[in-house]
């Protein structure tokens, strides 16, 4: 991280080297910079650097909750954290004191937080489950927020609701999850029920909305996100948590989500299906290898299925820091313990299965997916069905015009619509 004066002829450093940390300027206060830093902090902070001096002052100081950034308008800093997975802003003057907290319309996600130094007002973005992405002005003087600009959505969103529980894992652990239903559904097992989660990659699974969400829901479903470890949403040790040899964490808090939603009476096994992709393809594939009566239904798409290989194809041994990697005695032992392609057995009855990829997927190669649904289908027992899907000229879940879009949520919903006994009612 470098700076020049106007007029001088060099950077002068104020982080030469950055090492493993990361280093962002958030503002400059005359010849100080206001730095968001995780050295020292995994969770992030915002120091003050004086270019005079070359001294720092801490000016926000880390906190038990993942600082997600911080922006600057009308003379304050706003910063953003992740508080149990949703959104909460703060206002702090420059010199790091809290003046208030930003009152969002209610728990989901909010960004966009931001501007001039003269400016007036500030607009964000907040959204969740079924509440679509609304832009909101924020008064600084007044604290006062307003709805500037609202989209148009075809549902009713009071119909719904969302609430958020916390579940224990295998080993003691509280995993936090977000329901979101009809109001006053019946908990008497029936209810057609998907489960998603990613879990790697210290990637965040926050509440945001989905228009094709909402038929599945207007049918009486049930959509449940479990925040398992693997990702973002407690900051670096909850990644950690979830990543190489600590990958079963991962598989146990998803199984843990299912096993929940049964024992509430949301559904049984036979009204369960789960999702997710590409790293979340690979929790997929994996739990209904060591938990093949859990669910109903499985989608995994585009998933890293082959764990033994997947560091030889395009950009796959850049995940080495996060699974490990074959070439390694005891990363082997791991990654063999859980790799979807090694361990179908024979003798089982599989859930239904619809595995999704790309020809042209160049993240996750399609073989991942061609030699885990070959596999499947030779070993499968039973009569429910194993498929997959090939989207043509497409990515990695990228690529799409919007009638293939369609045609790709319409034969996933359809997929499982079917297995769960799901009939629409219009």
């Amino acid at each position: 991280m470098f700076y020049k004066k106007l007029g001088q002829k060099d950077f002068t450093p104020i982080i030469a080297e950055a090492g493993n940390f990361q280093y962002s300027i958030v503002d400059n206060i005359g010849d100080k910079f206001l730095i968001e830093t995780n050295e020292k902090a995994q969770n992030s902070k915002v120091e003050l650097y004086d270019t005079a001096t070359k001294s720092w002052k801490n000016v926000i100081p880390e906190k038990p909750e993942p600082l997600q950034g911080v922006g600057t308008a009308g003379g304050k800093m706003f910063a953003t954290y992740l508080k149990d997975v949703t959104t909460r802003i703060y206002v702090y003057d420059f010199a790091g004191k809290l003046e208030n907290e930003v009152k969002l319309p209610g728990l989901g996600t909010a960004g966009g937080f931001g501007g001039e130094a003269d400016d007036k007002f500030v607009f964000y973005t907040f959204t969740s489950f079924t509440f679509p992405p609304t832009i909101y002005r924020y008064d600084i003087a007044t604290k006062q927020t307003s709805i500037f600009r609202k989209p148009e959505v075809q549902f009713n969103p009071d119909a719904f609701e969302t609430k958020q529980i916390f579940y224990t894992s295998k080993d003691g652990t509280k995993i936090p999850m977000f329901i979101t239903n009809k109001k006053g559904i019946e908990l008497n097992g029936k209810n057609p029920t998907l489960l998603y989660a990613y879990g790697g990659f210290n990637i965040s699974s926050q509440p945001g909305f989905s228009a094709t969400l909402i038929p599945f829901l207007e049918q009486g479903g049930v959509y449940a996100l479990a925040n398992i470890r693997g990702g973002a949403e407690y900051g670096e040790k909850w990644h950690e948590a979830g990543m190489k040899l600590k990958k079963q964490n991962v598989y146990d808090d998803f199984i843990a989500a299912g096993e929940y939603m049964i024992n509430q009476k949301y559904c049984t096994k036979d009204y369960l299906a789960i999702r997710g992709g590409s790293n979340g393809g690979l929790l997929v594939g994996a739990v209904i290898n060591q938990r093949p009566d859990l669910c109903k239904v499985a989608i995994p798409q585009v998933g890293v299925m082959d764990m033994l290989r997947y560091h030889k194809f395009t950009i796959g041994w850049n995940w080495s820091p996060e699974y490990g990697n074959s070439d390694d005695a005891n990363d082997f032992k791991n990654l063999y313990g859980y790799s979807p392609l090694h361990n179908i057995k024979e003798g089982v009855e599989y859930p239904a299965t619809m595995i999704t990829t790309a020809d042209h997927d160049d993240r996750v190669v399609p073989a991942h997916s061609f030699k885990f649904a070959a596999s499947m289908q030779e070993k499968q027992t039973g009569s429910n069905p194993v498929l997959i899907r090939i989207e043509t000229k497409a990515g990695h879940g990228a690529g799409l015009s919007t009638k293939q879009t369609i045609q790709a949520q319409a034969d996933k919903w359809s997929f499982m619509f079917y297995n769960l006994g799901l009939k629409p009612k219009y």
